[in-house]
Parts: structure tokens; sequence; C-alpha cells
């Protein structure tokens, strides 16, 4: 199993590689359906030279709105171990038709049955790094869990930086975080890798909060799991569809807080990620004399190796 779980980590960077090769042609171009369906049928074809019988978990949406990447979908040769997978083909679809930075192309993987099937819609979430585990509550006030964090972390509160998405949803969670006295980075777009971010030690970012999509909630997980991090999250189910969704999906308490092992079962995880445009901690396509160059990270669970690795492709 070792060495299985090895290769296959080391595989699936060749299908968020090839997803975020493809994005990238469209930096800019502001056609963010074309820069996801280019990282879609990139990452498809690769999956689909794996040696495994994988079953999308998390994707581009249910069969009736994904042709490809659906829920559900069976990807691989269907030789080999049986894997849960959650992917985003390219989170930042707007980040990248505006040019801007952290899209990232993203992968999560485990044994099937150990990544939640997750309803398309909100999730309320807490995410923070290793040396803030057991520090947050997603059911305490805002300010009890900075102070807690900070208190963890060996730094004052208006020393931490709590990332947040831009949204309207979040204008009280900013005013309060804005009276309690800490830095904030407001983003526009790319909540898993702000998480991800909030989880790594060699990151500005010590927190993300607020209410980020579910899906993208399992992946983040995932990835923090491997980085020995800390995750909670709650469901925020914005149209009774999604209340159906989640009950037909096995989750009948929607007031759950639901914790890291409930995402992302047991150690056998891998997480992978490549990015598209350059963010917080890893560095976008770089095109040049026929060349493209890549920056991915590859983290795994088990055996909790964490590799940075920069490919250089033919192009």
């Amino acid at each position: 199993m070792e060495k299985t779980e090895r290769n296959l980590a080391l595989e699936f960077i060749r299908v968020t590689e090839a997803a975020a090769i493809e994005a990238a042609h469209w930096l800019g171009k502001g056609d963010k359906k074309s820069a996801d369906k280019a990282a879609v049928d990139a990452m498809r074809s690769r999956f689909n030279q794996i040696d495994i019988s994988g079953e999308i978990v998390i994707g581009e949406g249910d069969k009736d709105e994904a042709p490809m990447l659906y829920i559900g979908e069976k990807v691989g040769t269907g030789n080999g171990p049986k894997v849960d997978i959650a992917v985003d083909p390219l989170e930042g679809t707007t980040l990248v038709a505006k040019g801007q930075s952290n899209a990232i192309s993203v992968l999560a993987s485990g044994p099937r049955g150990t990544l939640l099937k997750a309803p398309g819609t909100y999730m309320d979430q807490i995410v923070v790094g290793a040396a803030a585990k057991g520090a947050i509550d997603i059911m305490a006030p805002v300010k009890k869990n900075v102070r807690e964090v900070a208190h963890a972390l060996n730094k004052s509160v208006e020393d931490l930086t709590v990332v947040v998405l831009e949204r309207d949803r979040h204008k009280e969670l900013i005013d309060q975080l804005r009276k309690i006295g800490c830095r904030i980075w407001l983003i526009d777009h790319g909540s898993v890798a702000a998480g991800l971010a909030s989880a790594f030690v060699e990151s500005e970012v010590d927190m993300l909060m607020g209410i980020c999509g579910a899906p993208e909630g399992v992946i983040t997980a995932a990835g923090v799991k491997c980085l020995g991090g800390d995750f909670q999250g709650v469901l925020k189910p914005h149209e009774q569809k999604y209340i159906d969704q989640a009950r037909d999906m096995g989750i009948t308490d929607l007031h759950k807080v639901f914790k890291l092992d409930d995402l992302a079962k047991g150690n056998e995880l891998q997480f992978v990620a490549t990015g598209v445009s350059t963010g917080p901690f890893l560095k976008g396509v770089m095109f040049g004399n026929g060349k493209a160059t890549t920056h991915s990270v590859v983290m795994r669970k088990s055996s909790g190796t964490i590799r940075y690795i920069t490919t250089v492709h033919q192009h």
C-alpha cells in the first residue's frame, strides 16, 4: 500500500500540471468558461491514463450540470486501487479571466469512502495551521477564536492575519474583525488556496474565516489534514434543493459541526495542487522558449511529506 499510495500522489501531479497549463493560456482573456473547460478537459484526459478505479465525489457539479468530472463519474483505467477523488480543475475561474493572482488546479484523494460527498452549497469555515490545532471553535464568538489562535501562535491579536472572502454576507464578520484589531486579507475568490495558505507555516496568513463553498471545504480539509492543521465547518444551505441534496447524501443534521475526520477520514490521503496564477504559496505557470514551467505541492498524510515540485514541460 505504501508504494501504491506514493506512486499515486506523484502521478496525480501530472493531472493538476496539465490542467494548470491549459487554464493558464486563458489568463486575462475574460473568458472563464473556456478557461475552466480547458482545465477540465486536460484533467480528465490525464486521469484516464492512471491505473486507478476512481470516482469523483467532489467535482464540477451533478451529471446534469457538468459533461465531465461530474459527481459520480468514474475516472482512471479501472485497474488499480479504488479511490475517492475531489477536484477543482480551476479554482479561480474569474481570477484567470481577469488576469488576477491565486488561481490553482487542485485535487484531493483517498481510499473509497474517505472523502465526504458534500452538497453544492455553502459552508461556514475556520481554518488554521498545526500550531493552532485545537484552538478553534466555530460555535464560539469571532473574538474568542481570534484571541485563542493568536495565543496559540504566540502573536498579538494585532499581528494576526485573517483571510476572508469579500462578500456582502461577510460585512458583519469583517466589521467584528476590524473592531478586534487584527489584520485582514480580503480576497475576491480562491477559498481553497486561501485555506491552505492559512495552514502553511511559511505563509503570511494565519487563519481563514467565513462562508465559502462546501465542496471546496472538503478539498481544503484534506489538504489541511495533510499539513497537520485544523478545520471546522457548518453547512449553510441557501436553497431548499441543497437541503434535500444534503439529506440525500446522508447528512441528517444540518447544524453538525464538521471536523477534519468528518470530511477526510483516515491517514491515506493525498493532496496535490499546481499554481495557475501566482498566489500565497504557489507560483503560476510561466511560458517561454517553447516551454511551460509549473510549480506544485504534493502532500501525503501517512508519511507527513510535503514536496514542492518545479517542472519544466516542453510545450
